[in-house]
C-alpha cells in the first residue's frame, strides 16, 4: 500500500472555505487548490472577487483555479482576462461548453495564445479532450478537467477514459490532466495508478489520506468500538 509521499500525482484540494483552503495549504502534499461558482455559493461566498483576492493574499505560492460564469464568450473572454490579471498562480477555469451547447474551443485557444493559464473544465467525453487538447497545443501551461467522478455515477468505468485522455494529450506536453470530482479517496490511488498528473478534491475526502498503510486489524477494532460506544451512547436494550 502507496503512502501519501509515495503518490507522483499532485493532490488539489477543492473547496470555497477559506479556514479550510488555508487549513490545506499547511498539508505538504497538497499542490494546489480549485474552486466553482457552486462550491462558492455553498459556503455562502456572496463578492466573488473579494473572496478571490482575499485567497490570493495568502497563497501565492501554489496554483489556484477560478471559474468565469459568464454565458456569453466575448464576456467570458473579458472575465478569464480579468482574474488571470489577479496572479501568477491563477488558472483560469473555462466551462467546455455554454449553456447553449456551444463549444469553447475558439476562446480556450485564444486565451491560452494570450499567456492565460487555463483550467477546461465539465469536460466528459474523449471527442472533447482531442479538441481541447488541438486548441491548446504549443500554446501557455493549461489544465484539463475531466469529471471522472461524474462519468462513474452513470456507471460508466472512468479509467480507461483518463488512460485514453492522456495519450490524446501527448501531443500537447504543455498540458495536465485533472481528475475531477473524485467520489471516495481510492480514485486518489487509482489516478496515480495511471499516471494521471492531477487530482482534485473535497477536504472530506483528503482527510482520509491519513489513513494510508493503517493496520487493518486496528482499523477492524475501532470500528467494532465505534458500533459499541454509539449503542451504549443512545441507550439501546433489548
Amino acid at each position: 500500500m502507496k503512502t501519501i509521499s509515495d503518490l507522483n500525482t499532485k493532490i488539489f484540494a477543492d473547496g470555497a472555505d477559506i479556514a479550510g483552503i488555508l487549513e490545506m495549504h499547511q498539508r505538504p502534499y497538497i499542490s494546489g487548490f480549485t474552486t466553482n461558482p457552486t462550491l462558492m455559493r455553498q459556503a455562502g461566498v456572496n463578492d466573488y472577487k473579494s473572496f478571490a483576492q482575499n485567497v490570493l493574499k495568502k497563497i501565492s505560492d501554489k496554483p489556484i483555479s477560478f471559474e468565469v460564469f459568464a454565458d456569453e464568450f466575448e464576456e467570458m473572454k473579458q472575465q478569464a482576462l480579468e482574474i488571470s490579471s489577479w496572479g501568477n498562480n491563477v488558472y483560469v477555469k473555462i466551462p467546455v461548453t455554454n449553456t447553449k451547447k456551444e463549444a469553447s474551443y475558439n476562446l480556450i485557444h485564444q486565451l491560452s495564445e494570450q499567456g492565460v493559464q487555463l483550467n477546461v473544465t465539465a469536460v466528459m467525453t474523449l471527442e472533447q479532450v482531442r479538441e481541447i487538447t488541438f486548441a491548446l497545443k504549443n500554446t501557455s501551461s493549461s489544465i484539463i478537467s475531466i469529471f471522472a467522478g461524474r462519468l462513474a455515477d452513470t456507471g460508466l468505468d472512468p479509467v480507461p477514459v483518463m488512460q485514453a485522455a492522456l495519450e490524446i494529450m501527448k501531443i500537447a506536453p504543455n498540458t495536465e490532466l485533472l481528475w475531477a470530482s473524485p467520489r471516495e479517496v481510492f480514485n486518489v490511488y487509482q489516478a496515480d495508478a495511471i499516471g494521471c498528473h492531477i487530482i482534485t478534491a473535497t477536504n472530506s475526502i483528503l482527510d482520509k489520506l491519513e489513513l494510508a498503510g493503517k493496520d487493518l486489524s486496528e482499523f477492524s477494532l475501532e470500528t467494532v468500538q465505534m458500533f459499541y460506544n454509539d449503542a451504549v451512547d443512545a441507550g439501546y436494550s433489548l
